[in-house]
């Protein structure tokens, strides 16, 4: 169905889409890749929400090149949207623009879209053929794939742990568990995310900035701290710079509520039946404002919460070769009932980052972010 040189164009088309990696939240990270008579005549990726999507980018590319899309094929690492939003639709584009071919590499998971696009093509006679390199563009957006099938962001939590599971001395001390080349490494998948999550424990114990600062960055990501009570300080360095979006309970102080404010955070009352923070519905919240991809970087008690009301999908856990013993844990919840009862996961990848090494595993259950659709 796919020749070797479809595959070449598509593999071209989500690097493309890989330069958008930081910028096109809350839209999903799109390339696109034009091609007549074996030549590449324009190319685009999609650009911060509000401006051109990578179809329109790649065909103003093509005519400034001086060259006719009339007749090209368009590589689309996901179907062209139908509907419109801040801009108009991209199957439309293409059809004023008459190309004669569409290869997608995966339909849409918006509803608003989701297969409308490549009908519309087809209704006018474009050739389209959709489910090159599918794998490939699904995980490019996988968390606007959550974000559009399940209301919810992909939420990854990452850890730094000794080989026996310790994450820091008993007194709290855990800078540096990992090299330098592991830091490095967690500071790009900071970047990548749309949010970074902590809890007030962190908070108190390390005061951290939540910054994307080892890899450059166009933007940082949306910091969001879970404090039931509001007991954040007002000197943590998290409520520098950018406004924080902070998730309490029902019983946080007015007068602390007040303060917080001032200082421009962003104060969230989302109470569950014990006056905690309702933690699966802060994920349909953050949906809600465009967070496709959340990073967690929390301790021991709130990383265990989050398991255990299955708000996890993917843990990204750095293993330094040391022992600490004694010591506090990566996760903080009670032991199942039998070893069938555990949480099941799947090594995703496994890498080596100098003397450390990454952990990509992701969990079995079916709360996992849908499949692309393949057609």
């Amino acid at each position: 169905m796919f020749s070797q040189t479809d595959f070449t164009y598509m593999e071209r088309a989500l690097a493309l889409a890989a330069r958008g990696m930081y910028t096109t939240t809350p839209n999903p990270r799109v390339g696109c890749v034009l091609v007549k008579n074996g030549e590449v005549i324009g190319t685009g990726f999609t650009q911060p929400a509000g401006h051109d999507h990578a179809e329109v980018r790649a065909l103003k590319d093509a005519r400034a090149r001086g060259k006719d899309p009339r007749g090209a094929t368009a590589y689309v690492t996901l179907e062209p949207c139908s509907h419109f939003g801040r801009t108009p639709p991209c199957a439309s584009a293409l059809i004023d623009a008459r190309v004669e071919k569409v290869i997608a590499a995966m339909e849409d998971p918006n509803p608003s879209v989701s297969g409308r696009g490549l009908a519309m093509l087809r209704d006018a006679g474009i050739d389209v053929r959709c489910g090159l390199l599918a794998n490939e563009a699904y995980e490019m957006n996988i968390g606007f794939v959550s974000r559009m099938t399940r209301r919810r962001p992909w939420v990854r939590m990452k850890v730094a742990a000794t080989l026996d599971g310790r994450t820091g001395l008993p007194t709290g001390e855990s800078q540096w568990i990992t090299g330098a080349d592991a830091r490095a490494d967690g500071h790009a998948w900071r970047a990548r995310a749309c949010a970074i999550l902590t809890g007030i424990g962190t908070v108190r114990e390390d005061d951290p900035q939540l910054t994307v600062r080892a890899v450059d960055t166009p933007r940082q990501p949306q910091r969001v701290l879970i404090d039931s009570r509001l007991d954040v300080p007002l000197t943590a360095k998290l409520l520098d710079g950018a406004p924080l979006w902070v998730f309490c309970g029902k019983d946080a102080e007015p007068s602390r509520a007040a303060a917080l404010r001032e200082r421009g955070a962003d104060l969230i009352e989302l109470a569950n039946e014990h006056g905690k923070v309702d933690l699966p519905a802060m994920l349909g919240v953050l949906a809600d404002r465009g967070i496709n991809e959340l990073h967690v970087e929390a301790g021991h008690k709130l990383n265990g919460s989050l398991l255990r009301e299955g708000c996890v999908d993917e843990l990204l856990v750095y293993l330094a070769p040391g022992l600490l013993g004694n010591a506090p844990g990566m996760f903080d919840f009670a032991p199942p009932t039998t070893l069938d009862a555990r949480p099941h996961l799947k090594f995703h990848r496994i890498d080596r980052l100098g003397d450390d090494l990454r952990i990509l595993a992701r969990f079995v259950e079916t709360h996992g972010a849908a499949s692309p659709d393949i057609n």
